[in-house]
């Protein structure tokens, strides 16, 4: 647990850990027993459109609970951690003031930390440099990771070679601030003030969490994915939009183009999924006072230390 300085501290849940490892079933399950309402922190969840393949919950599957900052973005927008933080730190605050529990839940590590412990002030975009760093990446492939990996290796080392975006944004502050990005986001940061913070980190057994994740694959293929994105782009998203660079429509995109079948498609997005998965698991591993639960979010007895952990956080909080 963590704690905002302040004498008035509201409770906050957050339920954090790898892709399909169950954390909106556990979410939802907290929220109904707690009378909470479910903020989301996963980056693509942001899109309106982008439902199959980012696995939201269905709106007649969410037993009533109010869900918060899903579907707030065109896909054609960029999606910030800053931007999300602002957003979501105002939600915190509305779900609040009706006496509800705040319940954040998602894998998106980078942007759960801007949300709890802030951003540094950074420099603005420049496109001109954007541009410039992101024609070398076309040149050749892998490039701006190497020139990362150079300029800052903490940073590099957390971002995928493929993540043009985050690496363009990471390179683009080392240049202009004439540092490393680690340090600019070290300084200035405002944490999240007045609640006091209950962490839940699953963490689901490797191989299992592998089979999950290779029968969700296949699922979401067989569900519809590459027609939500041959819709999207009839209603007149890019190709190169950044959503479409993420884990699945990346793939989908490709069977559209005719580069690779759906059957490539369905082994690409498993592997890469299983990837991201262990980059999420190594992050939240370093997530400081988290409560870490083996399982997954859906299995009962999960969902039983869960809530015991809940009521205990809960009752110490009002003595």
């Amino acid at each position: 647990m963590t704690s905002d300085a302040g004498k008035a501290a509201t409770p906050l849940v957050v339920i954090a850990g790898p892709t399909a490892a169950g954390k909106s079933d556990l979410a939802l399950e907290l929220a109904v027993q707690f009378h909470g309402e479910i903020v989301n922190c996963d980056s693509l969840q942001l899109y309106r459109g982008l439902d199959i393949g980012t696995a939201k919950t269905p709106v007649g599957r969410r037993r009533g609970v109010r869900h918060h900052l899903f579907d707030v973005l065109e896909p054609t927008e960029l999606a910030t951690a800053g931007g999300y933080s602002k957003r979501a730190r105002a939600v915190l605050r509305e779900i609040a003031g009706r006496g509800a529990l705040p319940i954040v839940v998602g894998g998106t590590g980078f942007y759960l930390r801007a949300l709890l412990d802030g951003l540094a002030e950074s420099p603005v975009r420049n496109e001109a440099l954007r541009e410039r760093l992101a024609a070398m990446e076309a040149r050749r492939a892998g490039r701006l990771h190497r020139l990362l990996g150079r300029l800052d290796p903490a940073v590099a080392a957390r971002i995928h070679a493929r993540d043009r975006n985050k690496l363009i944004r990471a390179l683009e502050i080392c240049i202009l601030s004439r540092r490393p990005a680690s340090s600019v986001f070290e300084e200035g940061s405002r944490p999240l003030a007045g609640f006091r913070t209950l962490k839940l980190v699953l963490e689901p057994d490797r191989k299992a969490l592998h089979e999950r994740i290779a029968a969700r694959t296949r699922q979401i293929f067989a569900g519809g994915l590459i027609e939500e994105v041959r819709q999207l782009i009839a209603q007149g998203v890019p190709m190169d939009a950044k959503p479409f660079e993420s884990i699945g429509y990346r793939e989908s995109v490709e069977v559209l183009q005719g580069k690779m079948t759906a059957d490539e498609a369905i082994e690409a997005t498993t592997t890469a999924t299983r990837q991201y998965a262990k980059r999420q698991t190594t992050w939240f591993r370093r997530e400081t006072g988290a409560t870490r639960l083996t399982g997954f979010g859906d299995d009962p007895a999960v969902i039983e230390k869960s809530t015991d952990i809940t009521s205990g956080f809960l009752v110490n909080l009002q003595a």
